[in-house]
């Protein structure tokens, strides 16, 4: 007796299943939400494009008049007719790369310790005060440059010089050995001195940024990590760092056009100055902004063109590194470059 199972149903022989269309389309809150943000979206950009624009109409006559020379001269001098921000665009980037230089390590050991080091209970209010550090009015960064932390950057200053004289960038002196001893005074109303201001401005921004892109680290790779016997800092070194790479480099960048554009705490300490100089210990300097703020109220004519062509290229540089920043910073999203 033999027994015959049942020929099993053949899969080719079912209806292969059609996808179901998905309509995107939203209805109700969420359409309202999505038009309101869109609004909003395109608001922020037809104000930017009309700064833009206007920047660059009003400032077109000095860049036909001058041409290149305008990028190049080193002298501010209208009664003249000699016009140039090749020194104030030195000093511009001289203060915010100073500024950087303290802001970025301070930053980046902040939002590390909150995001990893920080007790659960203390970290809502570490979040808070670092929040609040960005909220605070130029003008008061500023005035506290100015007042309190001068005195001492001076005196950093001249022990900095007198240890290492030798090296070009801090030789108050210019490297000329019959120029008499520098005086305190000498280090006062520097670059220097407003870059700790403009440090203090960008640390809380470039701090934010950091934190929030350390808090989406992927607490799996984290927890594998120290499963394999990895210490902390061996988990942030392999797991954290990696995963918010992007976010230091676009809270870096962010910050960095902060300092690029900032004005009040910079007119408030920097000694107004033309020269074509990269030693920020030294008294004196200028940036595009602090040049701006200065002269706009008497500026007519030819120099209010001037200023305004002035504005407009602080404008692009600014737009540029921003614009990078955000495209590095939504790219760290993802967590792509996780090297667990």
């Amino acid at each position: 007796m033999s027994t015959t199972l049942p020929e099993r149903e053949r899969v080719d022989d079912k209806p292969t299943p059609t996808p179901r269309p998905i309509n995107k389309t939203f209805t109700g809150v969420d359409a309202i939400f999505a038009q309101g943000a869109r609004a909003v979206g395109a608001t922020v950009l037809i104000i930017t494009g009309g700064v833009g624009l206007f920047l660059g109409y009003q400032g077109y006559p000095t860049l036909q008049r001058y041409g290149w020379s305008f990028f190049t001269e080193r002298e501010w001098n209208p009664e003249a007719d000699v016009i140039g921000i090749a020194a104030v665009l030195l000093g511009t980037i001289v203060i915010a790369t100073v500024a950087m230089t303290m802001a970025f390590p301070l930053a980046l050991l902040t939002a590390l310790y909150i995001s990893e080091y920080a007790p659960p209970r203390l970290k809502p209010t570490l979040v808070s005060i670092v929040d609040l550090m960005a909220a605070v009015p130029s003008v008061v960064y500023g005035l506290w440059g100015a007042l309190l932390i001068m005195e001492y950057a001076s005196q950093f200053a001249l022990f900095v010089d007198r240890t290492l004289g030798w090296i070009p960038i801090f030789d108050v002196v210019g490297g000329n050995p019959d120029a008499p001893a520098p005086t305190i005074s000498r280090y006062s109303f520097s670059a220097f001195c407003a870059a700790i201001a403009v440090a203090m401005m960008v640390t809380p921004m470039a701090c934010a940024v950091m934190r929030q892109v350390f808090s989406q680290t992927p607490p799996g790779e984290k927890e594998a990590a120290l499963a394999l016997g990895a210490t902390r800092w061996g988990m942030i070194r392999s797991v954290v760092l990696p995963f918010g790479r992007g976010g230091i480099i676009g809270g870096s960048m962010l910050g960095l056009g902060r300092a690029l554009g900032e004005t009040i705490a910079v007119v408030l300490i920097l000694s107004t100055t033309f020269e074509f100089k990269v030693r920020p210990f030294e008294l004196g300097g200028n940036s595009v902004s602090a040049l701006i703020a200065n002269r706009f109220a008497e500026a007519d004519g030819n120099q209010l063109s001037a200023l305004l062509a002035a504005g407009f290229v602080l404008f692009l540089i600014t737009l540029v590194i921003n614009t990078l920043a955000a495209m590095v910073v939504n790219r760290s999203r993802s967590g792509a470059g996780t090297d667990a």
